[in-house]
């Protein structure tokens, strides 16, 4: 029988423009998603996060289901643009209530809250401005992680600064496929190093404002993968090995070290220029080490050498026989405990919690009403195993939050794909 430790939290997790709806209630602005949903294209079938689960407005029964579920904790993104319609400025009250209300009903039921600053929906009003290749967003993000933690920091003890920054900066500003839609690796490059150092100020405003002995802790969320080679050749070890660089250690590196890879740092100067860093910057990201890492993991890399990518050189080869879930990820939990161990040898065995992890299948309801589930536990049963192999290697792992509560809208892909545990007609 696998144990954890009694103190090991257990959780789910969401992201505000994914569940809460209410977009165009109570004050809220709009932000960079609810711009490109607009675009022709850009979704599946043209849908939206609009309406999305209407977790604004069912909140308490969806705390409901958490209590009956038995969940220790629940991991949510407060929306900028619902605290700041123009991403600065006037404070809007309507929303800073309904996360008043939130977090108080999760204490009521004994669910400890985990909020998450930024999951991907910067305001308009700061995008219009340049977003996230202006500086200036670095201290207007600062700000509005300040009044969150006066104003909720009583409550919450566990903090995000950044959902997975590589999807910001790469997936959003260089591949194009999410908001704002930019296609140009400069400008994901230097994106990637404003939002590095925009968690390392926020970092240190919390250690500002919350005393030390409060109980608190503040870390920022990585979508992660183990890397492997194709095949033992040297070009492909050399191919996973910068690639590595490039989707796992050029955030790892900065946020647990104060610097950047070296190699891939010297490509993108070459090649590049970019990142620009002013003066200052690594010694404030090298001091605000965070108290945690969250790690997103949902499958492995296996990488080949090719003349593509532009100037990375690989191309990702999907692995015969191995099982898929819904959004054609390899199922591969051994792959959670190469991750791990690997964080723990070279980074110092820090203080982990898995911040998302789950599969997206096809779950149609039977003629009963009810969903035959059995692939989702497998997934999830090989995970869990991983994690208490983890465990007993020594890793630091604290907590697990399962992607995710509620079927909900997954961005490109609309309501196509369900990653919840909770069924949404």
């Amino acid at each position: 029988m696998i144990e954890f430790p009694k103190d090991f939290v257990w959780g789910t997790a969401t992201a505000a423009y994914q569940v809460e709806g209410a977009a165009h209630e109570d004050g809220r602005g709009q932000s960079i998603w609810d711009t490109f949903c607009a675009l022709p294209g850009k979704i599946y079938q043209g849908q939206n996060g609009d309406v999305s689960t209407d977790h604004y407005h069912r909140y308490a029964d969806d705390v409901g289901l958490m209590r009956d579920i038995g969940l220790a904790s629940y991991r949510f993104s407060i929306s900028w643009s619902r605290i700041f319609p123009s991403g600065k400025g006037k404070v809007n009250r309507k929303g800073v209530d309904f996360y008043n209300r939130l977090i108080d009903k999760l204490l009521e039921n004994d669910i400890a809250p985990m909020a998450t600053l930024y999951h991907w929906d910067l305001p308009q009003g700061l995008q219009d401005s340049g977003g996230w290749m202006n500086r200036d967003t670095v201290s207007r993000f600062v700000d509005y992680a300040t009044f969150a933690f006066e104003t909720f920091g009583d409550r919450v003890k566990l903090w995000i600064t950044h959902n997975e920054p590589w999807v910001v900066a790469y997936a959003g500003h260089y591949a194009g496929r999410h908001a704002p839609g930019e296609t140009d690796l400069s400008k994901a490059v230097q994106v990637s190093h404003y939002l590095i150092l925009s968690h390392a100020k926020a970092v240190e405003r919390y250690r500002e404002i919350v005393p030390a002995g409060q109980g608190g802790k503040i870390g920022m969320a990585l979508n992660l993968y183990p890397m492997y080679p194709a095949t033992d050749s040297q070009a492909d070890k050399e191919a996973a090995k910068l690639v590595d660089e490039f989707h796992n250690r050029w955030f790892l590196d900065p946020v647990l070290t104060g610097k950047y890879p070296e190699k891939l740092f010297g490509i993108f100067k070459e090649k590049l220029g970019v990142p620009v860093i002013a003066e200052g910057d690594m010694e404030c990201i090298a001091a605000n080490r965070s108290d945690f890492l969250g790690v997103n993991y949902y499958f492995r890399k296996v990488i080949a050498a090719a003349d593509s990518h532009d100037i990375l050189g690989y191309t990702e080869v999907k692995p015969i026989g191995s099982k898929y879930t819904g959004m054609n990820w390899e199922i591969y939990p051994e792959g959670l405990h190469h991750l791990l161990m690997d964080i723990k040898e070279r980074y110092d065995n820090p203080h982990l919690y898995i911040t998302e992890n789950g599969a997206a299948f096809d779950d149609l309801p039977r003629p009963d009403g009810s969903i035959d589930d059995r692939d989702r536990i497998v997934y999830l049963s090989g995970h869990v195993e991983q994690m208490a192999r983890c465990i007993e290697d020594g890793v630091n792992l604290d907590g697990y939050y399962l992607w995710s509560f509620l079927d909900n809208f997954e961005w490109a892909f609309g309501y196509s794909k369900r990653f919840g545990i909770v069924h949404v007609d």
